[in-house]
């Protein structure tokens, strides 16, 4: 992938910064990733951009990497008392990154925070979006259980340790592996970690979406979670609500509570299928030899 193009895009709400890569090309829709709490595009999103297959497949694609007010490396650390934005006010903003590069339409790949932002997004501006692809959703603003448990937890544990519990999963957090190793260093060495906080503590405070199935998305939707994932449960709910027949919903093994840094390799092969059912069968097709046999199938479950 081209080392990208940075920009600083100006929104009504505020500035954003995002980098671009690829095609330019305006009559595809643009592929726009937005990350999780704790990360920024690059490390929510680089391994699985960067795996060579993802980029034979989004090398037809302009690829838009979206970071959220004060997320990115080197971002202006905000001063006491900052009033941050509301998960609302960032999927407001992202119409004027649309606009600000011509893109008529996008597909979304969100993670966490991400995903709720384009799910926003999705239902504010349905006929800006084809496709979603949404890894640990939840749409459903925090019951009081949940909200007492994290007022606990504020006490008890360190910022650090409350985002890595909320970005992985309890076995991969009790194996301490080499990924949680890594990210831990990362947070826990952040100069923005005072803007961190404001954009998990704006995740902490987001509004039910209302999703049923007479509210829902009205583009083809890929569901995605690891098993045992901390929303594994939250993206089970998610799929009852939404449209069968055009929700795939992947619950990945061994996957961890980020299967895009995980199992790149699964997630790219269901990222293929996703995209040859929008009906971009022919940029994708030529590549059918890198990938072996297809072992992705969309599961569907009992509803």
């Amino acid at each position: 992938l081209d080392q990208g193009q940075e920009h600083r895009v100006e929104t009504p709400l505020g500035v954003l910064h995002v980098m671009v890569h690829g095609a330019g090309n305006v009559r595809r829709p643009a592929i726009l990733t937005f990350h999780d709490v704790g990360m920024d595009s690059k490390s929510c999103f680089s391994t699985l951009f960067k795996f060579e297959e993802m980029q034979e497949i989004v090398k037809n694609f302009t690829v838009v990497h979206v970071d959220a007010p004060g997320q990115e490396d080197g971002a202006a650390i905000y001063p006491a008392g900052y009033q941050y934005a509301t998960m609302d006010q960032i999927s407001d903003m992202l119409p004027a990154v649309l606009q600000y590069f011509n893109f008529r339409t996008v597909i979304g790949v969100g993670v966490g925070a991400g995903a709720y932002i384009l799910s926003k997004f999705t239902l504010s501006n349905p006929e800006a979006v084809e496709g979603l692809v949404l890894i640990n959703v939840d749409t459903n603003a925090r019951g009081w259980m949940d909200w007492a448990a994290q007022k606990l937890s504020n006490l008890t544990s360190s910022l650090t340790d409350q985002i890595l519990s909320h970005l992985f999963s309890q076995e991969e957090l009790s194996a301490n592996t080499e990924l949680i190793q890594t990210h831990r260093a990362r947070l826990s060495k952040a100069p923005n970690l005072i803007n961190i906080e404001l954009f998990w503590k704006s995740y902490q405070g987001r509004r039910d979406l209302d999703i049923e199935r007479n509210n829902t998305f009205k583009c083809p939707v890929m569901l995605v979670v690891g098993d045992q994932a901390p929303y594994e449960e939250a993206a089970v709910e998610c799929n009852s609500k939404l449209d069968p027949t055009t929700t795939s919903f992947l619950k990945m093994a061994d996957a961890g509570g980020m299967p895009q840094l995980t199992q790149p390799s699964k997630l790219t092969e269901a990222f293929k299928y996703f995209i040859q059912g929008m009906g971009y069968s022919n940029l994708v097709c030529e590549q059918e030899s890198l990938f072996s046999k297809p072992s992705y199938q969309p599961q569907t479950f009992e509803r």
